[in-house]
């Protein structure tokens, strides 16, 4: 698929173009050389471009660790901030963003960000891999409610403990979820230090109700090599449910001992994955 650029309009380019002209006259300064991207110069072997997605009750900064290992290893890394509104709006949106990238990519997605992955990738030729971290991958028709029920395990209780608030333009029913602080460090983050776990719970980012129950499109892992990471120790997907997923989409899987959180209590080994994704894709 060919890679879309980002282009700004017409009129604006040329304004800013005179304004730098009229600088330079002024300064004796030149223009800045245009940019041929992270990915050096044609016929290249260049990295691909790790992009994170991440998940629900959370946010980009849950990659941190992660990323700052990926650069130390010359990667470079975009962490995609999910506007978590719905598979589709989601998927599209990354959709987009993935456009704008030059050269291969490596789609990394932490939780309900797997369920965006997996549509957004659907036939982009430029996405060489994906890796799942504790997420879902979903089939055809699947929601993120059906697939917490595979693998025969019981239910993730944060169900009972969920705080809803409204949003402006909801559907009728629909509404923001977020985990109730209390549970939070027990349920999202239990093998985190509380103090970072608590801090977490504040500032955690709602996904919407509705979210749950909106039926995947065709999966990227059907065409595209996968990672998976299984958590566990998992409180919110049920660990019966990723292998069975991990499974189903024939990932190369590795399992933690840990939390829902595996990129931020163990980045080290999420890393490695990572890296084993980007070199054998």
């Amino acid at each position: 698929m060919a890679r879309r650029r980002f282009t700004r309009p017409t009129a604006l380019v040329a304004a800013l173009a005179t304004a730098l002209l009229a600088l330079s006259s002024v300064t004796g300064a030149t223009a800045p050389a245009r940019s041929h991207g992270s990915h050096g110069s044609p016929g290249h072997h260049a990295k691909p471009t790790i992009v994170l997605v991440h998940g629900a009750f959370a946010d980009s900064s849950g990659w941190s660790g992660v990323t700052e290992r990926l650069q130390d290893r010359g990667y470079p890394v975009l962490a995609f901030s999910n506007p978590l509104r719905g598979p589709t709006s989601d998927s599209e949106y990354l959709r987009l963003f993935l456009d704008t990238i030059e050269g291969p990519i490596v789609l990394v997605g932490h939780s309900y960000g797997g369920a965006v992955i997996t549509n957004a990738a659907t036939g982009d030729e430029d996405v060489e891999a994906l890796v799942y971290v504790a997420a879902f991958a979903l089939a055809e028709g699947e929601t993120v409610a059906d697939a917490n029920a595979l693998g025969g395990g019981p239910p993730p209780v944060v169900i009972d403990h969920l705080v809803l608030r409204p949003y402006p333009g909801a559907p009728e029913n629909d509404a923001d979820a977020y985990i109730d602080p209390e549970w939070y460090p027990r349920l999202f983050a239990q093998d985190l230090p509380r103090d970072t776990a608590r801090v977490m719970a504040t500032s955690q980012r709602p996904a919407t109700l509705s979210s749950l129950v909106t039926p995947s499109g065709p999966p990227a892992w059907e065409d595209i090599p996968s990672w998976y990471i299984v958590a566990k120790n998992d409180r919110i997907i049920p660990p019966q449910a990723e292998r069975a997923m991990a499974e189903r989409a024939g990932s190369t899987t590795v399992e933690l001992k840990s939390s829902h959180v595996a990129m931020i209590s163990q980045p080290g080994a999420v890393t490695k994955v990572i890296l084993d994704a980007a070199r054998n894709s």
